[in-house]
C-alpha cells in the first residue's frame, strides 16, 4: 500500500482480524470505541492509511496497532499481521521501565 493510499477503517479492522465480521468492525467504529490518530472517530466509512494509529478499546483489553498496509482479503493470521506493527506491549514496557 502506497502511502497515499487509504482503506475503510471497517474493512481494515475486518482483514487484520481484530473482529470476526465488517459488520462487528462497521459497530465498533461507531460506537466511538476506535481513536485514529488519538482522534475518536463513530463512522465505519473513516479513512485510513499506512503510517495512522489506531486505539481500539475492546471488552477486557485496548489495542494499539500502527496501520503498515491494506489487505485484499481476510486471510490467515500471519498474512493479517502484515498488516500492523502492534504497539500495545511497546507502551507498557516503556512505562514499566520509566517507573
Amino acid at each position: 500500500m502506497a502511502p497515499d493510499e487509504r482503506q475503510r477503517i471497517d474493512k481494515g479492522l475486518f482483514f487484520a482480524r481484530v473482529v470476526k465480521s465488517r459488520s462487528l468492525a462497521a459497530k465498533l467504529a461507531q460506537s466511538g470505541r476506535v481513536r485514529v490518530n488519538r482522534e475518536k472517530i463513530d463512522q465505519a466509512s473513516q479513512a485510513v492509511r499506512p503510517g495512522d494509529v489506531l486505539t481500539i478499546t475492546l471488552d477486557r483489553r485496548v489495542l494499539v496497532y500502527r496501520v503498515l498496509g491494506s489487505g485484499v482479503r481476510r486471510g490467515p493470521a500471519e498474512e493479517a499481521r502484515l498488516l500492523y506493527e502492534d504497539l500495545t506491549g511497546n507502551a507498557a514496557g516503556q512505562n514499566a521501565v520509566e517507573e
